[in-house]
């Protein structure tokens, strides 16, 4: 197996035979930068959660957008974006053999029109992202098949749920991580088929519980002890779930019965086969993969569903198969180095492309085929051309590598890439990344409106006042139907603003990154998500089954 190192950072690249079949598959050289630093360079190229008012280019219309108003990009409503009345290959360009290609393609992005916000039929659901059939959203990101949920990340097919990260085909559930087919969980991570529980972890087909972790069937548990019925909902309603004051003491106890009580695995892998990561699901041969589900034969896979003999891939969806370095893409079969582009085939070098095949180094075309640089081409001329450009690229060491950050068209601190491999300004910088000061974004409290404890005491008026972040000091709104969904639930009104309960949530889920150390209970060697300095308890699979079953 070769040895490497990764031109970014000291790391090792190791490259397996398996690694070099789909290489040859896809005719791209081996990588020089290593698993983290081709991720950290894709995640530079997704914008989840910076937003904008500005208008649209093509219409005028003022809509939320990914793009603030002062970047040089050409931004379109999506109504706009997906008409007939403009076409992307009216903007194509010869190949200039005497320039570097990611020069050229960054040229072509200034020019052809940009879809400024990712959402596709949906309704009434125009403060969202990357979200598809959702239905009445509001801050959804990455959605899908969603009604009435507000402040998301990766949910689908559920109902009524707010402030959840990986929440699917559930219901009424609040402040959650990794909930599934569950109904009014609350603060609660990694529940499947459960309801009506707060404050709790890795739960199966439980009921009404609260303070608990590592429960199967269970009802009336509260930390980890059986009660009465009757006991159980005097209890309930002394915690007083209404209060702000009184959740975040629950908050703490349950932060310190998780840390000294509950039991963690040392990776969550659920009917999987010779496969490695965390958050996998029905996975064979799958390796340093994290939230993938149903995939074979992969690598590096985060946030992928479906997945066959691809490697290096974020957010894609839809069976992408023979795949390599993609991110925000669906159904993407041979193709390698794209982003936001769906239901391709034999795509390279790719933006923004949809129901097309035989692609490169394209933006905005649909339903095209034989096109280079959005120029359209015969058969045989396209194929010569990009037998050419490819050995161009190579002269120039393009060839294999991703887009780099810097052709972004935004800047570090806008994208995921943040969030995952965080930065300042001066480090990022340093590194070749962009970073953006808006303008019209300011720190300063303009408004020191005191929030009520008790949802009770919310006045109807809360929805035209401004908050205050008791976190990050911005401020923010409660919007009409989050303080319905408050005062139905009997939930407290938080005084953190929706970016700060994201990352609230985000610091409570593992690092993607497999680290070495011992099971808490057996001292066997192995490889897990948590590293050894957590306080934890963190078994290894074999000791984690024979506890709990």
């Amino acid at each position: 197996m070769p040895h490497l190192t990764c031109t970014q950072c000291p790391n090792e690249i190791l490259i397996s035979p398996e690694d070099f079949q789909l290489y040859k598959k896809l005719a791209v050289s081996p990588p020089t930068l290593c698993p983290a630093c081709r991720q950290q360079r894709r995640l530079a190229w997704r914008n989840d959660r910076a937003f904008y008012q500005r208008r649209c280019d093509k219409s005028g219309k003022e809509f939320v957008s990914m793009y603030a108003p002062d970047k040089p990009y050409k931004i379109y409503h999506p109504d706009a974006w997906y008409s007939e009345n403009w076409d992307a290959l009216d903007y194509g360009r010869a190949i200039d053999f005497n320039r570097p290609f990611f020069e050229q393609f960054k040229e072509l992005s200034l020019a052809v029109p940009r879809l400024g916000i990712d959402i596709v039929h949906c309704e009434n659901s125009y403060f969202c992202n990357y979200c598809g059939d959702d239905k009445n959203c509001y801050l959804d990101i990455a959605g899908e098949a969603n009604e009435d949920c507000y402040f998301n990340l990766f949910t689908k097919h559920s109902k009524n749920c707010v402030d959840t990260t990986f929440a699917y085909s559930s219901e009424l559930c609040y402040e959650t991580i990794q909930v599934y087919n569950s109904y009014n969980v609350n603060y609660s991570m990694y529940c499947d088929d459960c309801s009506d529980c707060f404050f709790c972890y890795d739960l199966k087909g439980c009921r009404n519980c609260i303070f608990s972790s590592n429960l199967r069937q269970k009802e009336y548990f509260i930390f980890n002890k059986p009660y009465s019925k009757e006991d159980y909902e005097k209890i309930r309603q002394e915690l007083n779930f209404g209060s702000y004051s009184k959740t975040q003491q629950s908050l703490k106890k349950w932060t310190d019965f998780r840390k000294q009580k509950a039991i963690y695995r040392d990776a969550y892998l659920l009917n999987c086969e010779n496969s490695s990561g965390n958050d996998l699901k029905n996975c064979k041969n799958t390796h340093a993969s994290f939230n993938a589900t149903n995939c074979e034969d992969c690598k590096y896979l985060y946030d992928v569903l479906d997945a066959k003999d691809c490697q290096d891939l974020n957010y894609s969806l839809y069976k992408p198969e023979v795949a390599y370095e993609l991110i925000s893409t669906l159904q993407m079969r041979y193709s390698a180095f794209s982003m936001a582009s769906h239901y391709n085939h034999d795509v390279y070098y790719c933006d923004m492309v949809n129901n097309s095949s035989d692609l490169f180094g394209c933006i905005g075309l649909n339903r095209k085929k034989h096109c280079i640089l959005n120029k359209q081409y015969s058969p045989e001329e396209y194929q010569t051309l990009k037998e050419r450009l490819i050995a161009h690229m190579k002269e120039t060491k393009e060839w294999g590598e991703f887009f780099p950050a810097a052709l972004s068209p935004w800047a570090y601190n806008e994208t995921v890439a943040n969030e995952y491999f965080p930065l300042t300004e001066k480090e990022a910088l340093k590194k070749g990344f962009n970073w953006y000061n808006n303008p019209n974004e300011s720190h300063k409290i303009t408004q020191n409106y005191l929030t009520p404890d008790h949802v009770r005491d919310a006045p109807d008026s809360l929805i035209e006042e401004t908050l205050t972040c008791a976190i990050c000091q911005k401020n923010f709104k409660i919007i009409r139907q989050e303080l319905t969904y408050y005062r139905e639930k009997g939930l407290p009104i938080p005084h953190s603003c929706p970016d700060c309960r994201h990352k609230a949530r985000f610091s409570l889920r593992p690092a993607r990154q497999l680290n070495e150390r011992t099971c808490s209970n057996c001292q066997t060697s192995i490889k897990s998500v948590f590293l050894t300095s957590r306080e934890e308890k963190v078994y290894c699979e074999k000791c984690y089954q024979e506890t709990l079953y």
